[in-house]
């Protein structure tokens, strides 16, 4: 159906017909955020990431952008003005898919000139699909496998890494091996804690911009989309209290991106601060590693962590020559193997060192430990191992771990095994009051430790949309397991804290 300003075949002059950002700009039409029909004119996030296209394209965004609205009419218009042409849309659930093609894709086709819906109609069209005349087609999927895509978007892929483990699995190996090198793949999303694909991609692409290096076709470009970067979050700031805390914030965002905020800037983020509490970060972020670090919902000790990370104590921790240094351990079966370091210093606990590996043996594990301890100097307090220590395993002769740590160096008498908590659940609540007594961490030194505490988190109920009582195990769960010894067993001076026998009995409380 054409409309008032609509431009028809006849009256486009060829170099415009030919100009993808010109069509973008003057022929589709939305529904804007009044309920209105006006065209569809790129705000100017949406016109500096279609100026600064690469091949993968990684989107790190803020709310309210707009950018799968630009991305959909992005693969209509090629489907449009391409032969033959492929693009696929995935949501993180089958109803935004649906809702994407529905509102997004088909609604802009609907309202396009008489003249181009004549030349390029519709011969086939689903509920996720539609084919036109010209042999292209658009799908809308939760996946894609099979086929050739010239051009695919997955639209909060930081929410599907997080709830949905497997799906992201099968969206990396079938959805993004459908596209060709040199083909355009967008990934955009909020962030969602760290760990996982979308995280993992992220940092590697904040890396490579930061060091300004040339990408090839298979890197992944980040556009990263501050909230400071928009002109319209800003209000009046008379009347609006900032704490001594928020001024940290401001200076230390100034100090690290060399932006001078306004006062109107500063003003709108703590009103929109107030709101939104701890997941501003996530919404609305002022830099990649500050999206990141914002607690999400389902992760067990994200209120923990957010604590600690208010207080500073995720920075540079020294080693204290003289003072004993303690391990704190998880054994994987036929999996990964997780070991904390640890010293106490005073009444501080501090976190000096994690390693983690898999499918390697015990012996290899003792010579990591041995070789940094002889790098440092230092000297071993106790080793907490888990209660499975004693348990017979099957290797040369029947033994058990404990016996082989003992053959290997790690003498018993240094040795504590944890006794097992009841339930899972009494080791939980004790690690969360663990967590926020006197620890820090070495930021370097316990970097893939801390990203396992953060995004340790229950398991998704896809049927009953909602967090199970039980916690996902992946790769997060054996740093946070072998955390949780120091939570279970740890105690000043001592062997195993007597903190365990005041939670034997204790209800299910941490839910």
């Amino acid at each position: 159906m054409a409309t008032e300003d609509a431009v028809t075949l006849e009256r486009l002059r060829p170099e415009l017909w030919r100009d993808p950002w010109w069509r973008i700009c003057n022929l589709y039409h939305i529904v804007n955020e009044r309920n209105q029909v006006v065209k569809f004119t790129p705000n100017a996030e949406q016109a500096d990431l279609y100026h600064s296209l690469h091949t993968r394209n990684l989107i790190l965004k803020a709310r309210q952008l707009g950018f799968t609205t630009l991305i959909c009419i992005l693969a209509l218009d090629q489907c449009l003005f391409n032969k033959n042409f492929s693009a696929g849309i995935i949501a993180h659930n089958r109803e935004d898919a649906e809702k994407f093609f529905r509102t997004k894709v088909i609604y802009a086709y609907d309202r396009m000139p008489d003249a181009v819906r004549q030349a390029v109609s519709v011969v086939k069209k689903t509920e996720s699909q539609v084919t036109f005349s010209n042999g292209s087609t658009l799908y809308v999927s939760t996946s894609f496998r099979g086929g050739t895509l010239q051009l695919l978007h997955v639209s909060e892929f930081g929410k599907i890494c997080r709830k949905y483990p497997e799906k992201a699995k099968e969206i990396v190996t079938g959805a993004f091996e459908s596209v060709a090198a040199g083909n355009m793949l967008f990934v955009e999303s909020t962030a969602e804690g760290m760990g996982g694909y979308f995280y993992d991609y992220t940092i590697e692409a904040l890396k490579l911009a930061r060091e300004d290096a040339a990408l090839s076709a298979l890197d992944w470009k980040l556009h990263f989309y501050p909230w400071y970067a928009k002109d319209a979050y800003a209000l009046p700031a008379d009347g609006i209290h900032i704490s001594d805390k928020q001024h940290k914030y401001f200076r230390d965002l100034e100090a690290k991106n060399g932006i001078t905020l306004t006062a109107a800037q500063k003003a709108w983020w703590v009103k929109k601060k107030a709101g939104l509490m701890n997941d501003m970060g996530r919404e609305y972020p002022g830099t990649p590693e500050e999206a990141f670090e914002q607690a999400i919902d389902g992760a067990i000790y994200g209120e923990q962590m957010t604590r600690i990370r208010e207080l500073g104590r995720i920075t540079e921790v020294p080693f204290t020559a003289g003072v004993p240094v303690n391990s704190f351990w998880d054994f994987g079966v036929g999996d990964a193997n997780a070991i904390w370091l640890h010293q106490r210093v005073g009444l501080q606990n501090r976190w000096l060192r994690y390693m983690q590996d898999h499918h390697k043996g015990l012996e290899h594990y003792w010579r990591w430990l041995k070789t940094w301890a002889d790098e440092h100097g230092a000297i071993f307090g106790k080793h907490y191992l888990p209660h499975d220590a004693e348990q017979s395993i099957q290797g040369e002769q029947v033994t058990n771990r404990s016996e082989i740590l003992d053959k290997l160096g790690m003498k018993t008498s240094s040795q504590v095994i944890v006794p097992r908590v009841l339930s899972l659940d009494i080791g939980i609540d004790l690690t969360r009051r663990a967590l926020v007594s006197d620890n820090w961490f070495d930021r370097e030194g316990c970097a893939e430790g801390i990203k396992c505490l953060d995004a340790y988190q229950f398991e998704w109920d896809e049927k009953l949309g909602r967090w199970k009582d039980n916690p996902l195990h992946n790769w997060a769960s054996h740093g946070s397991d072998a955390w949780r010894q120091f939570a279970q067993g740890y105690k000043p001076g001592g062997d195993v804290s007597e903190s365990l026998s005041a939670f034997k009995n204790r209800k299910r409380s941490w839910r």
